[in-house]
């Protein structure tokens, strides 16, 4: 697997791609993008059983009230938004951007009765106009240190956990999607984080 595609490297100030060290421990951060889907309880009694909290960036298109949304609070993860129907940002004029981000974060709002604060930007593709929307309301713009290329690795799951084991370092944000073989993947790679020293954070 290419690294130049499981590392991603910026200088942009307004974008995230670590989380704040903590002084006393190596720590890392799991986020899921692209749910709620139907993987997402067994993400979730991963999780669980693991003692591990996550951050989940949703579509709010995906987000009935019946999906397992009081789960994910209740067990202690947090959830950002990843807009409405995950729209290509850069293809939009500036007051689309607005109105879609403005849209998700008050869907779901609306259904989880908490305040969104996180925003990771569909395919990643962001520019000017995403950060200053984000910014308009409120939002910190979340993107990654390593993506576990989840999605392109679908009879492949020890590849997946390579690609973040491989690339580990303080306070990386780890790319994931709710997806199957990422459920199959998940415990190992739980446990080969854990075996490089590393602690779970949240955001």
């Amino acid at each position: 697997m290419d690294s130049s595609n499981v590392v991603y490297v910026s200088n942009d100030p307004d974008i995230k791609l670590f989380n704040e060290g903590h002084a006393s421990k190596k720590t890392v951060v799991l986020t899921f993008d692209d749910g709620p889907g139907r993987v997402l309880p067994e993400i979730l009694d991963i999780l669980k059983k693991e003692n591990v909290p996550a951050v989940f960036f949703w579509q709010s298109r995906l987000l009935y009230p019946q999906r397992p949304w009081k789960r994910v609070i209740e067990e202690g993860h947090q959830i950002g938004t990843h807009s409405s129907k995950h729209s290509n940002y850069v293809n939009l004029s500036p007051n689309e951007q607005v109105q879609d981000l403005s849209s998700s974060k008050t869907k779901i709002e609306s259904i989880i009765g908490q305040e969104v604060k996180l925003f990771r930007p569909p395919f990643g593709q962001y520019n000017e106009h995403t950060i200053a929307a984000a910014k308009q309301l409120g939002l910190s713009t979340i993107m990654w240190r390593i993506s576990a290329m989840d999605w392109k690795l679908k009879e492949q799951p020890e590849q997946i956990i390579a690609n973040v084991i491989e690339n580990l370092e303080e306070g990386a944000i780890i790319l994931l999607h709710e997806l199957t073989q990422t459920v199959e993947a998940l415990p190992a790679l739980i446990a080969e984080i854990r075996n490089k020293g590393y602690e779970f954070s949240l955001l």
